[in-house]
């Protein structure tokens, strides 16, 4: 059965070296984030998700989700206990405004934690998480009297909410959608339509359920320009906050889909349900927005989640397993057999894992600071170099991630040979589960797309330019320590890579699209290894700095070092290879005939 240890060690090493936490406690929130309360977060949040999350994963995803004949959907068995230690202990609370019953802690702090639910348990983690991203839409446009209403239930968790896009004939092209929203005297909406894919759309978790809908009113734009939001609970809330009649939405059938069985991944039919304006009236896309980008970090955060729970279990198996000899001769004499962690190809399985997950780790942490800069930092100046920032990466962060996510799970399973493929070792779970992330929160080639057809060129490339200048800052820097150029040598040569590549698209994209769209994937690909190589220069740089401080740790400082000049020289060297695609344009993709294929 497989197991999960959450990397606190790492964590506080990102948060310390590479966020630097203790710099922002003159920022809202972050003075209480103190080293005493990240380190009981992280070691308390960690044996929740060790001790009550890991151990009904895989039970979990045999099981699966139960919809019974009125609609109403039972969790798999300990679900629903799980959740209610989840509530119990306030993990849901950690980055809710105070005000509505939260803690209010740096989004960063949220998001570590985010990663412990995912990799324990990815499917029960999406409860919260899509409860989250809820709450942060109605928050950020909803009335008082919304704000009021709904979130201080939302954030104890004794509500949970959701994001309801998706219908039978349109996922990202929004303005297709079908369902309607009819307005009535009292100044509610009746809600009709059809939603599917509807992740955590029903369950027995808690007492009530926030749908957030996208319809379009009576006379709107017949496209994008016309979609509105809505709030749309399972029971009606009445005046004094408690729970009325059932609300005219139910779950029609749950999808039978490839992983993340113990999420209820539901069809939602709407049938006059009744439902409350989101915000202003044909801007609701702007405002599913503000979840949908907190749900695309969150996403990135699950494809790092599942690389490293799939990358733990390898190296144990690797460590027990033997078969074979080391080719340098035995490494154990006395047995039959050595472990299979002596064989180069095995190391270079777990060593890719080991480079991605915690380079990955400090990117989405470091990415989160942005987000409370963003909102937070103490500068306009500041806050628009966050925004910037993050807007920047959210694509690269959702994209990047999830698709070596996904690739370190397929390796990591790789390491137990034909055991991998069996249900009772768990591996095959975690490849399963990792491969929505690379879908859903807009497909990994509509990120590629973001990315190079809007977040590139978005207000004049300022963005783009101030991240170039911080990766050459961090390049300048190191300089000043020679030890640091087998790790800077490579970074510098893949940010060439990337600046070449911007001009290209730069110059060829504008006369020819089909050009930005052939090459948006390996774009995001390069700019997601200039992300984890900028990533790994700190983190050396950190390392060096401790161990010459004394540090006691040597093992964990000195291996730091060893898998940073590992990402240097195996996957730095992939920019060239990327750029070339890119500059091989589109004529050889789109000269063949839809109907030669």
């Amino acid at each position: 059965m497989p197991a999960y240890r959450a990397p606190v060690k790492d964590t506080q090493f990102v948060l310390d070296a590479i966020v630097g936490l203790d710099k922002y406690s003159n920022l809202l929130g972050f003075a209480d984030a103190t080293p005493d309360v990240v380190k009981a977060i992280l070691e308390e949040g960690g044996k929740f998700c060790e001790q009550v999350l890991a151990p009904i994963n895989l039970s979990g995803d045999i099981e699966g989700c139960s919809r019974h004949d009125d609609g109403s959907v039972t969790t798999p068995t300990g679900f629903k206990a799980a959740y209610a230690q989840f509530m119990e202990a306030g993990w849901g609370t950690l980055i809710a405004d105070a005000e509505y019953g939260g803690q209010g802690l740096p989004y960063v702090i949220g998001t570590a934690m985010s990663e412990y639910l995912s990799s324990a348990n990815m499917a029960f983690s999406m409860y919260p998480g899509l409860n989250e991203g809820a709450q942060a839409a109605i928050e950020a446009v909803g009335s008082e009297a919304q704000k009021k209403q709904f979130l201080p239930n939302m954030v104890a968790g004794r509500w949970t909410g959701t994001m309801n896009l998706t219908e039978p004939q349109c996922g990202t092209d929004l303005g297709l959608i079908r369902t309607r929203a009819e307005p009535r005297p009292d100044g509610t909406y009746a809600i009709t339509g059809t939603k599917i894919f509807i992740s955590a759309g029903e369950h027995d978790l808690n007492d009530n359920i926030i749908h957030l809908v996208l319809a379009k009113t009576a006379g709107a734009p017949d496209n994008v320009k016309g979609i509105s939001l809505f709030i749309v609970p399972k029971f009606l809330v009445n005046a004094d906050g408690s729970l009325g009649a059932r609300n005219g939405v139910k779950c029609g059938s749950i999808e039978h889909k490839m992983g993340i069985h113990a999420n209820a991944t539901c069809v939602m039919n709407y049938d006059g349900a009744t439902g409350y304006m989101l915000g202003e009236e044909n801007k609701g896309l702007r405002a599913m927005f503000i979840m949908m980008n907190a749900a695309r970090l969150g996403v990135g955060v699950q494809g790092l989640a599942q690389g490293e729970v799939a990358y733990q279990n390898a190296v144990t198996y690797a460590r027990d397993r033997t078969q074979g000899r080391a080719l340098t001769g035995p490494a154990d004499p006395a047995a039959k057999a050595d472990p299979i962690i002596v064989h180069p190809d095995v190391r270079r399985m777990l060593m890719d894992g080991r480079a991605f997950n915690e380079g990955a780790r400090a990117l989405v942490l470091w990415g989160a600071l942005q987000v409370d800069l963003a909102h937070k930092a103490a500068t306009p100046e500041e806050r628009q170099l966050a925004d910037d920032l993050i807007s920047l990466l959210t694509p690269v962060i959702k994209g990047y991630c999830t698709d070596k996510g996904y690739e370190i799970a397929t390796a990591s399973q790789q390491v137990y040979g034909g055991h991998g493929y069996i249900r009772e070792w768990g591996m095959e779970q975690f490849v399963r589960d990792a491969r929505i992330a690379q879908i859903y929160e807009g497909t990994n080639g509509i990120q590629a797309m973001d990315l190079v057809g809007r977040k590139l060129a978005m207000n004049g490339g300022r963005g783009m330019r101030a991240y170039l200048a911080l990766v050459s800052e961090a390049l300048a820097d190191a300089k000043a320590d020679e030890r640091l150029a087998v790790v800077a040598g490579p970074l510098e040569k893949s940010l060439g890579e990337l600046q070449s590549a911007t001009m290209w698209l730069m110059t060829n994209a504008m006369a020819k699209p089909d050009n930005a769209g052939a090459g948006a994937t390996a774009y995001l690909h390069l700019m997601g290894i200039v992300a984890l190589g900028h990533m790994w220069l700190l983190m050396a740089k950190a390392s060096h700095a401790a161990l010459d401080s004394g540090a006691s740790d040597t093992d964990f400082y000195t291996n730091k070092l060893i898998t940073a000049r590992y990402f240097a020289e195996r996957y730095t060297p992939d920019a060239g290879a990327l750029r070339s695609k890119i500059e091989a344009g589109s004529e050889s993709l789109m000269a063949m005939a839809a109907q030669a294929f």
